[in-house]
């Protein structure tokens, strides 16, 4: 998948880890948030960025999803923004511990069982890429050394999620977690405050 500059100043990967890697650090990880609504191609991008180097540690807000006992019940017009998921927990287990050089334990959802998995470690020094809807909302925003926020049409974000997810997944994408990601977008408006905007369109 190629994606091009909407706003910001790299035309490959490489540039781009040279200009992250050069950055004034808040601490010795470079905390780096990848946003983006559902299917605009987030995932992709943070996996060719961490193609380039073995310093690159991706974290996934799929990981920092709410089992569904711990949701809060009402439509994703009625529920607060991101309310399923756990982006307190984000902060606590891994933001707030590389902000201060410590070590990120953290423990990860699993959707096949609803349930919170196996835990996961994360050194210090190197680049972390925060890598999900979500990820750099305003309560998040400061931690973050860079912030990228990855742009895509609806329809082509759906046309993917349906791709992966299935037909029968259809009223999942439309009724509720793109409702809540035009919430998002419309409150928080993290492609506003992203230091690079690219198309995720990638000629699809």
């Amino acid at each position: 998948m190629n994606y091009k500059s909407i706003r910001g100043t790299f035309t490959s990967f490489e540039q781009l880890l040279n200009v992250m890697e050069n950055l004034q650090r808040k601490q010795s990880t470079l905390l780096v948030g990848v946003d983006g609504c559902g299917g605009s191609g987030k995932s992709t991008f943070a996996k060719e960025v961490e193609k380039l180097s073995p310093k690159i540690t991706i974290v996934h807000m799929d990981d920092f999803y709410l089992p569904s006992c711990s949701r809060i019940n009402g439509t994703s017009e009625e529920k607060p923004i991101g309310a399923d998921v756990d982006w307190q927990r984000l902060r606590k287990q891994v933001l707030v511990p590389l902000a201060n050089n410590q070590e990120v334990k953290y423990q990860r959802y699993d959707w096949c069982s609803d349930s919170l998995s196996e835990w996961h470690r994360v050194g210090i020094g190197g680049i972390v890429i925060i890598e999900g809807v979500y990820s750099t909302r305003k309560e998040l925003d400061d931690f973050y050394d860079f912030k990228i926020f990855v742009d895509c049409p609806k329809d082509l974000r759906l046309k993917r999620g349906l791709e992966r997810d299935g037909v029968e997944a259809k009223d999942i994408w439309e009724k509720i977690w793109m409702v809540a990601e035009d919430k998002y977008m419309m409150e928080h408006k993290p492609y506003e405050r992203a230091d690079l905007v690219v198309d995720g369109c990638g000629g699809n």
